[in-house]
């Protein structure tokens, strides 16, 4: 169940800086990577340029938190299965253990019929930990998907307006070592996405 939590940071966290590195694009240009322009900032003073706070983003975002609650809420139902399956799975073979030693079986033949049982059960549990662990992931990298295409939507509507000629993502200690809070445009960005989303389109 640890996939959870990989998917729901880092990964999400990678995609949405894709994201911003493909929509900094004006009105008049196409998109553009945050990588490439870097360089010629410094002799490019007309360019206009602004800034945006992942972390932040991930943590006000009401389509994220929900997406987020939903997950988490299934990766809790999928441990309580597997819990009580593995519980079962663990008493029958403490009772076949005990009957081994007393002579509970009627023959040997039913005695293995019986290992035979609890080894093909717990095979069944491993395979079903995995069918649900890998349905969870895939569908974390769907959710990673509708929130790339809903803020890359939103930053082209955003930009008609603004026409930034780069939008830059920030995540903790990455690239952008400094950058002057005027340009950090963080805060419109959540009020504009809270403010397109509506609650009903998290299925729960």
């Amino acid at each position: 169940m640890k996939r959870t939590n990989f998917i729901l940071n880092g990964f999400l966290a990678l995609a949405i800086v894709l994201v911003f590195a493909q929509c900094s694009d004006n009105s008049n240009n196409a998109a553009t990577s945050s990588a490439a322009p870097a360089a010629g900032v410094a002799g490019s003073s007309n360019m206009k340029i602004a800034y945006v706070e992942i972390d932040s983003l991930l943590t006000k975002y009401n389509f994220w938190n929900d997406l987020n609650e939903v997950m988490i809420q299934k990766e809790e139902n999928i441990r309580t299965t597997l819990n009580e399956k593995a519980k079962k799975l663990d008493a029958d073979a403490k009772e076949f253990q005990r009957k081994l030693e007393n002579n509970g079986f009627a023959t040997r033949e039913r005695a293995e019929q019986e290992q035979m049982r609890l080894m093909k059960q717990q095979q069944e549990l491993q395979a079903l930990q995995q069918k649900l662990s890998d349905e969870l992931a895939s569908e974390n990298q769907k959710n990673s998907l509708q929130l790339r295409d809903s803020i890359n939507s939103f930053l082209k509507i955003y930009n008609q307006n603004k026409g930034y000629d780069l939008i830059i993502s920030n995540t903790g200690f990455d690239n952008l070592l400094y950058a002057n809070p005027a340009y950090n445009i963080t805060q419109e960005i959540i009020d504009g996405l809270n403010a397109r989303y509506t609650p009903s389109s998290v299925k729960k």
